[in-house]
């Protein structure tokens, strides 16, 4: 299994397509797996998720019938949803400890330090919004947790961050999946998903490392 997490990572699509020809429709429950710990644990944030949905719409486009773009919809979002409410209990059980420590052993805790400050400027909607940022959807519900979001608040949006993020991802895999074009450039195609979705990440944490700068300079 940690062969296929790696190859996950390196060979998306050719990945998920040896599964699918070996395993059949097992392949739903390593997408479950996958999309479960990528967002159910603080120590997988580097697990592939978009791209591994887009690749999977698009292999289901060419299966023949054996993959369906809804079940994947379907078991994604009961991943998603799921995972989320662990990572949840997970934050709100042990998060304050864990957060008081100065170093933090398996977890980034600028990590959890930026989400922090995303979750209190966008509120309730940051479940939602974090679903399309990768690394900050992993610990989005586990700050939730930490910050004793309320349960039933927390579970309503969960549940529709789960089903935008997850639908329109599987759906352009599955319908754009077929076009020459997008068949010739997947690994390009893939890599430009990445870099789109992890910039406003990147952004952050570099806005965040300049307005340091700025503030230890007029200090000294």
């Amino acid at each position: 299994m940690g062969n296929i997490f790696i190859e996950l990572l390196t060979n998306t699509k050719d990945t998920l397509d040896y599964l699918m020809q070996n395993y059949g429709t097992l392949l739903y429950g390593v997408l479950f797996l996958i999309v479960f710990a990528e967002t159910g644990f603080v120590v997988t944030p580097f697990l592939p998720g978009d791209s591994m949905l887009f690749a999977a719409g698009m292999l289901a486009a060419t299966s023949d019938g054996v993959i369906s773009p809804w079940l994947i919809i379907l078991v994604c979002v009961a991943a998603g949803f799921l995972g989320n409410m662990v990572n949840y209990k997970i934050g709100s059980f042990i998060g304050p400890k864990i957060f008081e420590q100065e170093k933090i052993r398996f977890i980034k805790k600028e990590y959890l330090v930026k989400t922090h400050e995303f979750y209190e400027k966008h509120g309730a909607l940051a479940i939602i919004i974090g679903r399309f940022l990768p690394f900050i959807r992993t610990f989005v519900p586990f700050v939730a947790g930490i910050g004793q979001m309320d349960w039933k608040k927390f579970s309503l949006y969960n549940l529709v961050g789960a089903i935008a993020w997850i639908i329109p991802f599987t759906l352009a895999g599955y319908f754009l999946g077929e076009i020459p074009f997008v068949e010739r450039n997947f690994e390009k195609i893939m890599l430009s998903i990445i870099f789109i979705t992890v910039l406003p990440t990147f952004v952050g944490i570099f806005n965040q490392w300049r307005n340091s700068r700025k503030t230890k300079q007029s200090l000294s």
